[in-house]
């Protein structure tokens, strides 16, 4: 993006534009260029974007850097699958199939109820 005169835009600028857009928008809170960035990458986090994609979008040269600027909420936590699971999960019997487990022509009864 090009400012006035053809150039960068200077970060006086970025804050003048950004502080009318957020008094046009009615945002009361205090907020700065840099929450908007923040903003941004969280989203884009939140919305299952990579860290990577975000460390590039970001202009980060570590990944760790980028983690500052983005933070992950515990509700995001839990929606991860662990790999691990799904492959459990593929070899789970059902108990009723239990009962009626047979290992060639051996037939194995339900033993459970009988204490």
């Amino acid at each position: 993006m090009e400012g006035q005169k053809g150039g960068r835009y200077t970060a006086s600028s970025i804050r003048a534009v950004f502080r009318q857009s957020c008094k046009l928008a009615s945002i009361t809170k205090p907020v700065t260029p840099h929450t908007l960035r923040h903003s941004y990458a969280t989203h884009l986090m939140e919305s299952g974007t990579g860290i990577r994609y975000i460390q590039e979008l970001l202009g980060h040269s570590k990944p760790e850097t980028t983690m500052i600027y983005t933070h992950v909420s515990s509700h995001n936590i839990s929606d991860v699958v662990s790999p691990l699971d799904l492959m459990v999960s593929r070899f789970r019997i059902p108990e009723k199939s239990l009962d009626e487990l047979s290992f060639g022509r051996t037939q194995f009864p339900n033993n459970r109820n009988k204490m």
